[in-house]
């Protein structure tokens, strides 16, 4: 396509598309671009379980292995920013959790995005394809190539007219237009090995981590992330990361939240996200003692629902271990003797931090399963009695 006919038909794009509801609309030459990172940072082990990132490894690094024939990626950015920033209640949620699942909402618009691709460029339905988090593609590194934002410190993508509060998701078209350049710096890369360009000296990022998962600056160690063990681990959350997850019951956004760029951030215009403003009002003891009809009625259409209520309970009792949730002592006990599992291994973990062995050592009576005896085990709950009957702590 020749260069003022691609120019014309990508600003008209770009139009149509803010009119949406993006509040960033940019483009990118869809070319395998970011070199070995993705790859490095997987061979050290630092996806944890999300196997996923592993099995489209090679789609990551070359968009053609996801649509044949692409020429074009176009990079979208939904702002959710807030008025007011966070109150500092207890729990705390991840922003992008105090809004409808943005997953949802986002995809909706992507339709009519394609739609909008097929009748101004004149493609087909063949010929683009979409995506919002969801597939093999490194959003923050095509952002980053198309200039909507940089790679930062903190491994995300910042942006120099919102902030850190940008959801991103992207259209892939054989579409030829032409690119939009990246902000002056290193050129970007997929997993910020090479990040921060515009960072200069900070580090408030890297210091504030509350487990201390950065590894080198843009790099995160999934395992050591407050976000991946409240949201993305299934199973029992280390001890030894416990105490740093302090009030947080659903992700982690620290390393966002103390980034100078954010003095740019702005409201959301809630187009394409809703703001779930129920969900920060949620006290520690209403989550734990959520059921599960009251927690599919609550969460309901939102981001939290990924956890599942075995998952968000395991969070809530860390909490109230963290922060002596002396009034949380009866709904914990109910957890430790009936929860499932994986609930009652970390209600038992809580109840000790609180002070209750007796009540504990009364509950270790009935138990078998053996991580929660393992965590009656490494509370010292359990001496010289004979749990060979009942199960083997590993």
């Amino acid at each position: 396509m020749a260069d003022g006919a691609g120019t014309i038909l990508r600003e008209t794009l770009r139009i149509r598309l803010r009119a949406l509801g993006f509040d960033a609309v940019r483009f990118a030459r869809a070319e395998p671009a970011f070199g070995d990172g993705l790859n490095a940072w997987l061979s050290d082990g630092n996806q944890a379980d999300m196997t996923w990132l592993e099995r489209g490894a090679a789609k990551r690094g070359d968009p053609a292995l996801v649509l044949p024939g692409v020429r074009t990626i176009i990079m979208l950015g939904v702002n959710y920013g807030m008025a007011d920033k966070p109150a500092e209640a207890t729990p705390r949620w991840a922003r992008y959790a105090q809004y409808s699942d943005y997953h949802d909402t986002i995809a909706a618009a992507l339709v009519e995005a394609g739609a909008v691709l097929e009748e101004v460029g004149g493609i087909g339905p063949a010929d683009h394809r979409h995506y919002v988090d969801t597939g093999p593609v490194l959003e923050r590194g095509w952002a980053a190539r198309a200039g909507l934002g940089f790679t930062g410190k903190n491994a995300m993508l910042i942006s120099r007219e919102f902030g850190n509060w940008l959801f991103l998701a992207c259209v892939l078209t054989r579409l030829d237009l032409p690119p939009d350049a990246p902000l002056p710096g290193k050129p970007p890369e997929a997993t910020g090995t090479h990040a921060g360009q515009l960072c200069g000296k900070c580090t408030r990022c890297i210091d504030a981590c509350p487990t201390k998962a950065f590894t080198a600056p843009g790099v995160i160690d999934a395992r050591l992330c407050v976000s991946y063990q409240t949201i993305e681990n299934k199973g029992i959350i280390p001890r030894e990361l416990r105490a740093g997850i302090g009030n947080r019951i659903y992700g982690c956004d620290t390393c966002l939240e103390v980034c100078p760029w954010n003095r740019f951030a702005q409201a959301s215009r809630e187009i394409l996200v809703t703001a779930r403003p129920e969900i920060a009002r949620l006290s520690l003891a209403e989550v734990l003692e959520l059921t599960p009809a009251s927690f599919a009625v609550i969460f309901k259409k939102t981001a939290v629902k990924r956890v599942k209520l075995a998952g968000l309970l395991r969070n809530a009792c860390i909490v109230a271990g963290n922060i002596g949730a002396s009034e949380c002592v009866e709904a914990l006990a109910e957890l430790a003797a009936t929860g499932v599992p994986l609930v009652r291994a970390h209600a038992v973990w809580a109840l000790a931090r609180l002070g209750q062995r007796e009540r504990l050592q009364a509950l270790f009576s009935a138990e078998t399963d053996s991580a929660v005896l393992a965590e009656y085990a490494a509370e010292n709950l359990c001496a010289g009695a004979d749990m060979s009957a009942r199960a083997v702590i590993s």
